[in-house]
Formats: structure tokens, C-alpha cells, sequence
């Protein structure tokens, strides 16, 4: 299942620079004025997983293939852009489909990187954001209402749905999020919330973007980041995008000294995909053959079958069982001849829920 997160902000926060971090590559043009991002800029890069190499280790296969992520950098929202102000909210539908959004928060001064408000102030700019994103729901609901009222007088479920996002109306008119809006299974707003893929209905990440001195320590404009996005239970994760832009163009092993250097392990595309996959409860299982050795990305509780559905939709129709291996058995014993014989692979039926590292063979029949 594709991972997408869209990255928003006010600009010059940092967003850009950490795009270009993220993907190792200069695909978004960075400069010390607003609005420098004016087309929407999407880069597919690899999930890093240290498992999946292990797991390579012991297969041997021709090729490696890690699970991928989408970023999708458009240019910075301000003050006012639900009604036009800077470049409005034009690119705001180019994150609709995103599975979350990291909204890049700047938590460091510097003079000579122009602010749009004259001033840093975390909770000030992540407000303007967030009334922005709902605005343009508002917007977008509005017109949903419009279109399917007038089909609605003669069709008593879509009535139903109608009057459901009237209610949803009134929640965002009091500035609330879609996604402290309540709702049921079989709720008539569910098919309106799916169709309209709510921007304040996505899951948020905080990026606190501070200069490279505060990136061990952090600073009081990240603690205050930290508590607004307690508030709503969202995750935080701390970058020196500036850092992270100078490690762009260095090895592995340069890469690795660099953090070492800062007393960092792991770098912030790893930080950042790591929080993802806890915000959204994504988990990766392991397939591995003389072929290749590749991750996939699934949801945390999970069945075998949807599960399986993940490589091929036929593999879900037609699942018969899966044969089922631990990370660490496998790694430990050296494959899957050798689990076999030790009796610790086991065969799983259709209830199996896959855990996070499960090496598996799907079996079915179409």
C-alpha cells in the first residue's frame, strides 16, 4: 500500500530544504524568498528498514526493493490564501490523497531567512495553517452540499447524507477539525468524508525545523510545538533541515560519521518515515527468494489474506494459507530450508493477523 505525506507550512520554514533532504535530491528550488515552490514537487524514496537487509543477507536474491514513501512539497500557504491572499490554496488538491500531512513548523532564528510575519512564533504560524486547511474543507464541503442537495430532494438517502454534512458544516464552521467530527459505521457522512479526503480529517506530524545547535537539545519554540500537538495526540519529530540538506550529497558511510558527530543515529528522512508508519499504524512484512528480497507496507492488525492483497489483489481473492516465518528465526536458522527443519515455520489460515516482520509465502489459487 503506497505511503503519501504531504508537507505544508508557511514559507520559508524550511520546507523546500527539507524536501530536497528527504529525496537526496534537488528537486524542489530553494531560495530565501516566499513562494519559490509553485509547482507541486513529488519524489518516491525508499523506506530504510535494517531488517530487509538481513533478510537479503541470508536469501541471496538479485535485487533488493524497499518499501517506498511519496513526499509531495507544494508551495507555502499564508495568511488569508482560503481567499485568495499569496498564491491562495490552489495546490492544497495535490495532498488531498496524501495518508498525512508533516507540517514543517520553523523553531530557529536567523535574520537573513526572511519570515512572511516579521517574526518567529511556532503557535502563531501552526494556527494560521491550521485555519487555513479549514477553510479550504469548509470550501470543499460547501460545494459537496451544493451539488448533491439539488439531487437530494429526490432521493431520501442522499437526504440523509445531506443533513449529516450540514452537522459536519457547522462543526468546521466552529473551528473544529473533520476529524474530531464523530461518526459511526454505516454513518450517511461516510461516503461525503471519503469522496472529499478532508485535509483536518489526516493524521498530522509536527516538523520542528531548528538550527543545527538545538537539533540534540531542541529549544522552547519545540516545546511548545510539543505541547500543541499534545493536544490533539499528534506526533513531533525534530529536524535541522539545513543539516539534513548538507548530508545530501554524502556516502553511507559519510552519512553515518556525519550523525555521529551530532551524537544522532538515525537521520531525519529515517526519523520522519519511522513516524509516519507510527502515526498511520504501518508495519512491514518480508518476502525473499533468489529473485529478490522486498518489504511491504500493511496495517498494524491486519489478516493474512488483506495482507497478501498487498502484493496482488489476486492473491487475496484466491488466499489458501500462508507459510509464515519470525524475523528472528529466520535470521537465526539462515532461511527457510533450515526453519522447515527446525519446525519453525508455520502454516496460517485465513484468521492469521500478520505481525511487523513476518517473512511469508503466500499460497492461493485464482
Amino acid at each position: 500500500m503506497p505511503l503519501s505525506v504531504g508537507i505544508v507550512g508557511l514559507p520559508n520554514v524550511g520546507k523546500s530544504t527539507l524536501f530536497n533532504a528527504l529525496t537526496r535530491a534537488q528537486h524542489a528550488a530553494v531560495a530565501n524568498y516566499p513562494f519559490c515552490t509553485i509547482e507541486p514537487n513529488k519524489a518516491t524514496v525508499p523506506v530504510p528498514d535494517g531488517r530487509l537487509e538481513e533478510v537479503a543477507a541470508v536469501c541471496k536474491p538479485a535485487q533488493i526493493i524497499h518499501a517506498t514513501v511519496d513526499f509531495y512539497d507544494i508551495a507555502g500557504l499564508v495568511r488569508g490564501a482560503s481567499k485568495g491572499e499569496g498564491l491562495g490554496n490552489k495546490f492544497l488538491a495535490n495532498i488531498r490523497e496524501a495518508s498525512a500531512l508533516l507540517h514543517v513548523v520553523r523553531c530557529f532564528e536567523d535574520g537573513d531567512v526572511v519570515h512572511v510575519e516579521g517574526s518567529t512564533d511556532p503557535l502563531r504560524d501552526i494556527g494560521i495553517i491550521e485555519t487555513e486547511l479549514l477553510l479550504a474543507d469548509l470550501q470543499a464541503l460547501e460545494k459537496r452540499i451544493e451539488r448533491v442537495g439539488k439531487q437530494a430532494r429526490a432521493d431520501k438517502e442522499l437526504r440523509r447524507e445531506v443533513d449529516a454534512m450540514e452537522l459536519l458544516r457547522q462543526h468546521l464552521d466552529a473551528g473544529q477539525s473533520a476529524s474530531t467530527f464523530p461518526r459511526a459505521e454505516a454513518d450517511p457522512i461516510l461516503p461525503a468524508l471519503a469522496d472529499l479526503q478532508l485535509l483536518t480529517d489526516k493524521r498530522m506530524i509536527f516538523c520542528a525545523n531548528v538550527g543545527e545547535k538545538d537539533i540534540t537539545t531542541g529549544n522552547a519554540q519545540v516545546e511548545q510545538v510539543r505541547a500543541h500537538a499534545a493536544k490533539t495526540g499528534a506526533d513531533v519529530v525534530t529536524i535541522s533541515a539545513r543539516m539534513e540538506a548538507d548530508m545530501a550529497g554524502l556516502s553511507e558511510g559519510e552519512r553515518a560519521e556525519f550523525l555521529s558527530s551530532y551524537g544522532l543515529q538515525e537521520s531525519g528522512l529515517d526519523q520522519t518515515v519511522r513516524m509516519a508508519y507510527h502515526t498511520l499504524g504501518l508495519v512491514s512484512f518480508f518476502t525473499g527468494g533468489p529473485q529478490e528480497a522486498r518489504a511491504w507496507t500493511f496495517r498494524r492488525g491486519w489478516r493474512a489474506p488483506r495482507a497478501a492483497g498487498v502484493i496482488h489483489t489476486d492473491f487475496e481473492k484466491g488466499f489458501i494459507r500462508a507459510e509464515v516465518i519470525a524475523f528472528n528465526d529466520y535470521i537465526r536458522l539462515g532461511g527457510e530450508a533450515a526453519c522447515r527443519a527446525a519446525g519453525v515455520l508455520r502454516v496460517e489460515g485465513k484468521e492469521y493477523v500478520v505481525q511487523d516482520g513476518d517473512v511469508m509465502h503466500f499460497l492461493f489459487n485464482v
